[in-house]
């Protein structure tokens, strides 16, 4: 208890110093298309239309739009809804093709929407297994669609890559993109380049090796595959890239996979046919048990450029050598051209989740400049000679033995929320995130099937029921939309915000910046000084980006709105920083003048934390702790105070009853829910333990509650 008290309470001042489906049709078909999607009309892109993810290669999410602009935004008003019949985390960025909206859900689902009225055309429902979310780290979420043809692609939970009738709604073709007996899932939304659709995967919190892959849009046949970790010696014929990667690795790394999963950023140039790819972390996060505690580990948290059209590797840059933090690579990647040292340069940029922001020369990944965003406290800062973060030793938490409050921590400070770029004054907008984490070498971890394999000890750094130590945390974690200067390397504005969190950006040509919230809010902000002009209470925390479309000459607005993602799950007492957050799933359309209204936002109400008395032993007790830590809290929250998309076990009717609880978690009575058993690896009792030490807490929340103002 002393030690957790003492992580908690350095947490807190670290942060206070730092910072096979079925498609349905509900209307008569959808709009007959003006055109197939292809390369040239993506390269053209239209203001009025949204055609990709990023709504251009280049992924700038910057629409040319202005008749929403500083003057007129504040009659900007709700023009249509549409519920989704699912409540968990929304995170899709939509696209609008000819007069419809199609956008993915969570778990995979994919839905068409009349743009002007909302109706929908049609929906599409690839019935992933509900077992699978046990596979994945944050969440049943989907990240959007892709675009080809007269098709649309999604990547689902359980690792397919389906190519859908944009018409119709049907499916065309399905491929098993990865080894669905091994821990791989897909959330990520696809690109298409030259007729490829090319896609990654998840998992390296798992045992997962991280690959991105192609496959022809018309057929599904795999074209290419691109690994970003190398084999077990001698296992495989591999291309002289990994042989050089296999020189950072040490030990037997091969038997976690190594990690590495390219689970969300890409770019595409056109001109170069450069691919551009986000790499994640490792598997385990812990170097001492992945590589025996040396090497690079290449290309763990790197970008990396391919050829597009063959897969072959053309260039790379390692943000973080040697990850032992969870410092992925894999958050947004934008390209842009613009003068830097009085020269015309083509850049790449990112801010990963270590807290420096890239720029690169995107033609050979020649670092152009590397600046902090947030506060950093693991390196203090990048050596331009060899590129490399200038370490802080304290970090290497395995080579101490000592706990490191990382700050940022393992969530990011940023993470896979999208930022924009204004071509026009030439901003980024971040979506950051002020959060630290205590880095806890567990000493004698083993990997195990199920469950977070990441090496650290989570358990010990639980959140005591400690008011003081609470409050502490509470007040260092915090969120901000900053506003940066990527030839100057510094910020211009920020916003800050009450917590960590918030939503995806755009930028339009109206001098507009607009973001939901943690709160619930959706925003619209002054390009230049951040001044909020607009707002709109969304009864949901937003997490996904926005996009702006044209249509009859009239401009819209439109986001997924839906709290969820491992800041819903896994932080405990401190999820609800930004307040208590509901999920309410809609899709959002606004423009100007717009006068449709949401229902009333329903009740928030929590059950009584009415536990039963804790009788169990302190033995029994803190066994059940370590074992909640490593495998239960990644969904059910730290400390087993769970976030809102989640049953808070502590408050959960099965806590009361024995045998109740023994026929979820041993029995995997509530296998389609998501909530498999975990009988492989806990005897019935290991169960007993773990419902012990949530009694425990529950009580322990109970005695705290009780007291006068507290939390």
């Amino acid at each position: 208890m002393k030690m957790r008290v003492a992580i908690a309470l350095l947490l807190g001042t670290s942060l206070a110093l730092s910072a096979c489906g079925k498609g349905t049709s509900q209307e008569a078909a959808a709009p007959a298309s003006t055109g197939g999607v292809d390369a040239a009309r993506i390269i053209a892109a239209k203001p009025a239309e949204w055609l990709s993810t990023g709504r251009t290669y280049d992924e700038q999410r910057f629409s040319p739009l202005s008749a929403i602009n500083q003057d007129t935004v504040g009659k900007l008003g709700l023009a249509w809804s549409a519920d989704m019949d699912t409540n968990r985390g929304q995170e899709a960025t939509p696209l609008f093709i000819d007069g419809v909206l199609y956008t993915s859900t969570a778990w995979s689902m994919v839905k068409a929407y009349d743009a002007r009225s909302g109706k929908l055309l049609w929906s599409y429902d690839p019935e992933v297994p509900r077992d699978t979310l046990v596979k994945a780290c944050c969440d049943a979420v989907n990240r959007g669609v892709a675009a080809w043809g007269d098709k649309l692609f999604v990547g689902t939970l359980d690792g397919r890559l389906i190519a859908i009738d944009r018409k119709s709604g049907r499916p065309v073709w399905s491929k098993v993109t990865l080894d669905q007996t091994k821990n791989y899932t897909i959330t990520g939304a696809p690109r298409v380049v030259n007729g490829m659709v090319v896609i990654g995967n998840g998992g390296a919190e798992f045992g997962a090796r991280g690959y991105v892959a192609a496959y022809d849009a018309d057929t599904g046949a795999e074209k290419w595959k691109f690994y970003t970790v190398p084999a077990q010696p001698g296992t495989e014929k591999e291309p002289d890239y990994l042989k050089k990667a296999a020189a950072t690795w040490y030990g037997q790394w091969w038997k976690q996979g190594g990690g590495g999963t390219v689970w969300d950023a890409m770019a595409y140039d056109p001109d170069l046919d450069l691919l551009y790819i986000g790499v994640g972390n490792g598997s385990p996060w812990n170097q001492a048990y992945r590589s025996d505690g040396k090497g690079d580990n290449l290309y763990l948290s790197s970008i990396v450029a391919v050829h597009a059209r063959t897969g072959e590797y053309a260039w790379h840059y390692q943000t973080t050598p040697g990850d032992s933090w969870d410092f992925t690579a894999t958050q947004h990647i934008m390209l842009a051209d613009m003068e830097i040292g009085g020269q015309k340069r083509k850049v790449l940029m990112q801010a990963p989740k270590n807290g420096f922001f890239y720029v690169l020369d995107r033609t050979n990944g020649k670092l152009l400049s590397a600046k902090n965003f947030v506060p950093v406290n693991w390196a203090s800062g990048i050596d331009m000679a060899t590129g490399r973060p200038i370490e802080n030793p304290e970090a290497r938490y395995y080579k101490t033995g000592k706990p490191f409050i990382g700050s940022p921590g393992a969530t990011g400070a940023h993470s896979w929320h999208p930022m924009a770029f204004d071509p026009k004054s030439q901003t980024v907008f971040i979506p950051a995130n002020l959060a630290a984490f205590p880095y806890i070498p567990e000493k004698g971890w083993k990997a195990n099937r199920l469950g977070f394999n990441v090496g650290v000890d989570i358990a010990a750094a639980a959140m005591p029921a400690d008011k003081a130590v609470r409050d502490a945390a509470m007040k260092a974690t915090t969120g901000a939309l900053i506003a940066w200067d990527p030839v100057a390397q510094k910020e211009k504005w920020r916003v800050s915000y009450k917590g960590p969190w918030n939503g995806g950006l755009l930028a339009t040509g109206g001098d507009l910046v607009f973001q939901g919230t943690a709160t619930g809010d959706f925003n619209a902000y002054a390009t230049k000084d951040g001044r909020k002009l607009w707002s709109f209470p969304a009864q949901t925390g937003i997490v996904a980006a926005p996009i702006s479309y044209e249509l009859d000459g009239q401009q819209y607005v439109a986001v997924m709105a839906g709290w969820g993602g491992v800041w819903a799950l896994a932080p405990g007492v401190l999820s609800d920083k930004s307040g208590p957050s509901r999920n309410i799933s809609r899709l959002l359309v606004f423009k100007l003048d717009g006068k449709a209204a949401l229902p009333p936002a329903p009740p928030l109400t929590a059950m009584p934390l009415d536990p039963p008395p804790s009788t169990a032993s302190a033995a029994q007790i803190a066994a059940g702790a370590a074992r909640f830590g490593r495998y239960c809290s990644t969904c059910h929250g730290d400390a087993a105070i769970g976030g809102s998309i989640v049953p808070d076990l502590r408050r959960s009717a099965p806590l009361n009853d024995k045998a109740t609880w023994q026929m979820i978690v041993h029995d995997g009575a509530l296998k389609d829910n998501g909530m498999v058993s975990f009988a492989s690896i806990f005897s019935a009792q290991e169960i007993e333990d773990i419902r012990a030490y949530v009694i425990h807490r529950a009580n322990e929340d109970k005695t705290l509650e009780s007291k006068p103002n507290a939390r």
